[in-house]
């Protein structure tokens, strides 16, 4: 039963991802991405990639509260459309924001400190990305845990992004943060039982 329902949660994470990439095309053909649509598509992709970033913290105290093993199954799914979803978002902020005008966009990276958190959790999660799979965890061995250990600081610094970013009501980065210090707290005091 068990095995037979990881496969309908992994065949919903890609459902799920297709829907809201297509519903970003949908919306921008149809002219329906508000007055600054570069604007939106980097929201809707930050914040994508950040409700991914939470639900793959998510599934270590899933197992351990639930005993559900197999959901560690999905981790890889979700954490690597986050990826997908964060490299949208930086290459919305490159591409369609800065037209990869390189000079400008070190002249942000250096004034704007939300860029600077933002450039530096892609960086470490390109890392996270490109060693995610299998091969590369029998080559790193033990080292695999401490590296994809970052993933907590990846997602303190993705919330400081956001609530640097949007400077004034940050309401909604301190809920992810919160739930994300939660989660942290949760799999650290389950893993000492």
């Amino acid at each position: 039963m068990k095995s037979s329902l990881i496969v309908w949660i992994k065949v919903f994470i890609h459902i799920a991802a297709l829907y809201f990439t297509g519903l970003i095309f949908w919306d921008y053909l149809n002219d329906q991405l508000t007055a600054n649509p570069i604007e939106e598509i980097t929201k809707r992709t930050g914040k994508y990639a950040l409700i991914l970033l939470v639900l793959t913290l998510s599934c270590t105290p899933v197992k351990i509260l639930f005993g559900f093993n197999q959901i560690i199954k999905a981790r890889r799914q979700i954490g690597l459309y986050s990826f997908f979803f964060a490299t949208l978002h930086f290459f919305t902020f490159l591409g369609l924001d800065y037209s990869f005008d390189f000079d400008l966009i070190l002249k942000d990276v250096i004034k704007k400190r939300f860029v600077i958190a933002g450039f530096s959790a892609y960086l470490i999660l390109i890392l996270l990305a490109a060693t995610s799979f299998n091969n590369a965890r029998r080559k790193l061995g033990r080292q695999w845990y401490n590296l994809h250990a970052l993933i907590y600081p990846v997602a303190s610094i993705v919330v400081l992004h956001f609530a640097w970013l949007v400077k004034s009501g940050v309401l909604e980065p301190l809920l992810y943060g919160t739930l994300i210090s939660l989660l942290l707290i949760l799999k650290l005091s389950l893993l000492k039982k």
